[in-house]
């Protein structure tokens, strides 16, 4: 029971560490209305193990706070854990696809609202009016997902699961 325990915690801090190297090593693709967090390929890992839920979570708040504000933090945060939890829901019921699906939607409906009003970023490009400028971020946001999550995240589910890296 300890050792199990130890495993998680363990897996859990090494996936936030991950999480956090990877989106500062990345910064300039990490943030603000175009963007494409490379971290986000770890959307996968909740398909191999629960400690990918608290871990992705605490990487995502931890950058957040460095990166961002303290509203990217808590809402940014909360996004990845939804996302996540989707994702280990799905572990097993042979819809691996759907995991990075549930990180482009959830980054897609929340994370404009925080660059809008914790950050102010009131405008796209010269488009102005909060709910075009919602639409556009949101748009935005989806696709940089889609690019992390499917385009780096499924090869990296595909070679995690040839790999048995976390078969116990």
């Amino acid at each position: 029971m300890k050792n199990k325990k130890l495993r998680v915690l363990t897996e859990g801090a090494m996936i936030a560490a991950i999480y956090g190297v990877l989106t500062l090593v990345f910064w300039q693709f990490s943030s603000m209305q175009i963007q494409v967090r490379v971290s986000e390929a770890l959307c996968v890992l909740p398909l191999f193990t629960s400690a990918a839920v608290p871990g992705l979570t605490a990487g995502c708040f931890l950058v957040n706070m460095l990166m961002g504000n303290i509203w990217d933090a808590i809402f940014g945060s909360m996004a990845t854990f939804l996302a996540a939890a989707v994702a280990y829901k799905l572990k097993g019921k042979g819809l691996h696809w759907l995991a990075p699906l549930a990180c482009v939607v959830f980054n897609a409906l929340i994370v404009p609202f925080v660059l809008y009003f914790g950050y102010g970023i009131t405008t796209f490009g010269s488009t102005e009016g909060m709910w075009l400028v919602l639409g556009l971020q949101a748009l935005s946001i989806a696709i940089g997902q889609v690019i992390a999550c499917y385009g780096l995240g499924m090869p990296l589910y595909y070679l995690l699961k040839r790999t048995k890296l976390f078969e116990k």
